[in-house]
């Protein structure tokens, strides 16, 4: 779809960038035209160096499609493969849940969720570096397979919802390969498949 056609059949409805971090949310014009879109409220929670630098954290827009309330959660964690990183991980998503806040104002049209989880309807997006609890050779193997159910045996998402983390939320089915982390110089082959060429760090696949 060209830009020309997209503006025309969709409108911004608010956005908001943090550092590195972006959202935009769009509707379409179809469905704006036949229910009111209200209370769009913007935040942004910085807990990167420090707890407190925008490098990590998230932004989210809150919104009011008639009386159901929308909440979109636009998040870049910690990184890191050591053990004890998905702590680091664990403590940012806590960090955004607590100090996401949508203060009311005169012009609700209705009462609005001041939370994230206040919401009718969530979505959370964006680059969570949760990895996978494997050897890199092995989750090589297992993507050559494309054994995506054995993967997800070591996906540490996955077990952190298990112990608490996101508890309650819904992941759609991945049926795709790792994500991360692709070659900046070969966007077909994982990093670091040949670090004494390339000088790549060595990286495991993951989601």
């Amino acid at each position: 779809m060209s830009h020309s056609n997209y503006r025309r059949k969709y409108s911004l409805v608010a956005s908001k960038q943090m550092v590195g971090i972006f959202i935009s949310v769009w509707v379409k014009q179809e469905l704006q035209s036949k229910c009111r879109v209200s209370n769009v409220k913007v935040c942004s929670v910085a807990c990167g160096i420090m707890g407190y630098l925008g490098n990590k954290g998230s932004v989210a827009v809150s919104m009011l499609i008639e009386s159901t309330s929308f909440c979109f959660v636009v998040a870049h964690l910690a990184s890191g493969e050591k053990k004890g990183d998905e702590g680091r991980r664990n403590h940012q998503v806590s960090e955004i849940f607590k100090r996401t806040c949508f203060p009311k104002t005169p012009k609700d049209h209705y009462p609005h969720p001041s939370t994230i989880l206040g919401h009718d309807q969530i979505f959370w997006f964006g680059d969570l570096n949760y990895r996978l609890y494997l050897q890199g050779s092995l989750a090589r193997r297992l993507i050559v397979r494309q054994d995506w159910k054995a993967l997800q045996q070591f996906d540490q998402l996955r077990m952190e919802r298990e112990a608490g983390v996101f508890e309650g939320w819904k992941e759609g089915n991945i049926e795709f390969p790792p994500t991360y982390k692709y070659s900046w110089s070969n966007c077909n082959r994982y990093s670091g498949n040949f670090p004494s060429r390339s000088g790549e760090k060595k990286r495991t696949p993951a989601w």
